[in-house]
Order: C-alpha cells, then structure tokens, then sequence
C-alpha cells in the first residue's frame, strides 16, 4: 500500500487494512503449518481465514464496494473484486488439506490474495478519497458495522 495519499488515516480504511494483515498472517500461519507437517493447525488457520473474510467481504460489498460500484469508472474493477471474492470463498468451502491439488490450490490461492489485497489497498481506497461524500462515507461505515456486530469501539 502506498503511504502517500492518506487513506491509511481514514478509520474505514485502517479497519480493512488490519483485516487484511489478519488474513494474510493466518494464512501464511497456514502455509507454515502445512510445510511443518500441521494439518490440524493449518486446517484451523484456514477455517479462521475463512470466516473473518467473510466478514470484511461483507463490509467491502455492502458499503464502499456499492457506492462506487454507483460511478462506471469503478463499476468493472470492483465487479472483478468481487469475482475473487466469491472463488476465494468457494475454494475455502471446499478445501481439503489432506489432498495435495488441495494444498498446491491453498498456495495458489493466498498469493492470488495478495495481489487481491494489492488491487484494493494501491487503487480502490486511495480512490475512494476523491469518489465518495461523506454521506456514502457513512454509508460504507455502517455496512461495516453491520458486518461486524461486536466490534466495539471501532468506527
């Protein structure tokens, strides 16, 4: 992420990074576990993957990700975030640990999360300074609110 435009200051934005360094810390956690011979742990580090991304994909879609979705310029480009998200969860439900396609397709799939992750922390939230009001600003805080019930004190 760049360090450059100040979105990193926008509380909204701070959540999701953080939510992304969780993801990305269990899943390298996972990938370790794996390379150790840890399949229970790997196992559990992928199911915990699982769920908080379920959480922060439902903060991104129903808040920021709608409201810019509203401006054509950003309509295709999140359309393609979302396309990740839901292969990403797809993979995740299925995910068998004890098979090797499985754990060569776990590996495949936390590196595309980190261009993922690249594709909305260098482009969509630096962007949506400019884009959104602070009415969809609060918009898109609620949504993730909504996504994530008991996280108190946060927004």
């Amino acid at each position: 992420m760049c360090h450059y435009c100040g979105c990193r200051e926008i509380p909204l934005i701070k959540e999701f990074i953080a939510e992304h360094e969780s993801v990305t810390d269990a899943a390298g956690g996972a990938l370790r576990a794996l390379d150790s011979g840890d399949r229970g742990l790997a196992a559990e580090l992928v199911t915990r993957m699982g769920r908080e991304l379920r959480a922060h994909w439902q903060g991104e879609e129903q808040g920021l990700f709608a409201v810019m979705s509203g401006d054509e310029e950003y309509a295709g480009y999140i359309d393609a975030l979302m396309r990740e998200h839901r292969e990403l969860s797809a993979f995740l439900d299925q995910v068998d640990l004890n098979r090797a396609e499985d754990v060569v397709r776990l590996r495949e799939a936390v590196d595309e999360l980190y261009h993922h992750i690249a594709k909305e922390e260098d482009g969509l939230f630096p962007a949506s300074l400019t884009a959104l009001s602070g009415d969809e600003w609060d918009l898109s805080m609620a949504a993730w609110r909504s996504a994530h019930p008991d996280a108190r004190g946060a927004l």
